[in-house]
């Protein structure tokens, strides 16, 4: 079984959001996703759970040249293997963009894994969205190019041998689906608690493969990539103003209600 878990490169959530002169978020200094840390948690444990079968987990990213330190932090974390699909043609790639991108790197990782009982089946764990996007589109629009089974906001996943069981949220109810490889999981953030990486794991990532590769290298042409969504201005946020202060000379109780009318509060 080869798990691949998609890990993306995302702004630091504690520094303010910029935004350079081309109208993109500026992604000088950024980490691993926290919500690709459940994924990435959940392959782990189930390859640990599996002991009659082998189970490799591979860490794979899409982005710019820095995206690799999300790709070493999973490393750390227990990923097996590391893949890096970086080129200039994505710059600024949108969901439509992303998911032809990543359902050939995806096709091109499953297809280099080398297993002693052959060619394996291949599952691919997402978070349930990108921090900075928000949009949880990519995994359907993922599946559906590569042909693959999708279950989305998996809350418990547990391999059997030849199915995958998701317990998923569904608001007030909760499902449990069986599904077959090849598929497609996003994993939400109530699924697991994420482990931190000790020292020896640490030591022990700087050994572990990291490759990369660009567009070319999978045998797509940059016009194959144009983004159909196209970000035209930005502008900086306007401060916050000072709030209003009702003093109580008797009547703040009817001071409070028309100014909550007023704000269509009520």
């Amino acid at each position: 079984m080869h798990i691949i878990t998609l890990v993306k490169w995302v702004p630091d959530a504690q520094l303010e959001r910029r935004y350079n002169a081309e109208a993109r978020i500026d992604r000088s200094e950024g980490v691993l996703s926290e919500l690709d840390e459940y994924p990435l948690e959940a392959a782990l444990q189930l390859r640990e759970a599996a002991q009659d079968r082998e189970v490799r987990v591979t860490a794979l990213t899409m982005g710019p040249a820095g995206s690799s330190t999300a790709v070493k932090k999973a490393l750390q974390i227990g990923a097996d293997d590391g893949y890096q699909l970086t080129d200039d043609a994505l710059i600024g790639a949108d969901i439509w963009a992303t998911s032809v991108a990543l359902k050939a790197a995806v096709e091109a990782v499953a297809g280099a894994a080398e297993f002693e009982s052959g060619e394996p089946e291949y599952l691919v764990l997402t978070g349930m969205a990108s921090e900075e996007g928000e949009s949880g589109a990519v995994p359907a629009q993922l599946a559906e190019r590569l042909g693959a089974h999708v279950v989305t906001y998996a809350t418990g996943l547990e391999l059997e041998p030849d199915r995958l069981i998701v317990t998923r949220s569904g608001g007030t109810e909760s499902q449990k689906v069986a599904v077959r490889m090849p598929a497609v999981v996003s994993v939400t953030d109530q699924a697991n608690d994420p482990r931190y990486p000790n020292f020896k794991a640490i030591m022990a990532a700087k050994k572990k493969p990291l490759t990369r590769f660009s567009l070319a290298d999978l045998g797509l042409r940059a016009e194959e990539v144009t983004a159909k969504v196209r970000v035209l201005s930005t502008q900086a946020r306007p401060a916050r103003t000072a709030g209003e202060i009702i003093t109580d000379e008797g009547d703040a109780g009817l001071k409070i209600v028309e100014f909550l009318a007023k704000e269509r509060l009520l």
